[in-house]
């Protein structure tokens, strides 16, 4: 049986998903971002104590088949692009629809119509989101990061950055390194 989890985008969140699992006395064959497969048939009682339980940690149980897509598409671009080493050197979009065997124009229109924008801009804010986390991290240059989120050049990457954010990633990088010597002066 599967269960689909709504806001479930982090390792922790897994963590707290099978801690509520093991609560409710539940086995759990996989879980992953955003989806839960269960050894045993979940009564409604477990179901409302899980939802009750999940809702606590700011997750939700999904019931609707649209939104449960949408959650699906979320975890693929959230794994590919913050949890994989490499990304997928085919089109994005054939990876979604691939990894999820769903047609993608069906899969982009869904999305668009219950999230207000796009795969593509869904994919484009995760990339922005990762190159922020690697330029605080520091352990690789702009044309590094550039390279590694595949944008086809260092000044792609800084456009894009700029209207996601309003800073350059160079701005970005000073700021956040600024305000670390902020707090460790406290």
């Amino acid at each position: 049986m599967f269960i689909y989890i709504k806001y479930m985008v982090s390792l922790r969140c897994k963590i707290i998903v099978k801690q509520e699992l093991e609560k409710l006395g539940l086995h759990y064959l996989n879980v992953d971002l955003g989806t839960i497969e269960i050894k045993e048939n979940i009564t409604d009682s477990q179901t409302e104590l899980l939802r009750k339980n999940l809702k606590i940690f700011g997750l939700e149980l999904l019931d609707d088949r649209r939104n449960i897509i949408i959650e699906k598409v979320k975890a693929v671009i959230i794994e590919m692009i913050h949890y994989s080493d490499e990304l997928p050197q085919v089109n994005y979009s054939d990876y979604i629809s691939e990894k999820l065997n769903y047609d993608y124009t069906y899969l982009a229109n869904t999305f668009s119509e219950v999230k207000g924008i796009t795969i593509q801009q869904y994919i484009i804010v995760n990339k922005i989101e990762r190159a922020k986390e690697l330029l605080v991290y520091g352990e690789l240059n702009l044309t590094e990061i550039s390279y590694k989120l595949h944008y086809s050049s260092v000044a792609h990457l800084s456009n894009q950055f700029k209207k996601v954010t309003g800073l350059t990633p160079t701005h970005f990088k000073k700021m956040k390194k600024k305000r670390l010597r902020n707090i460790e002066d406290l």
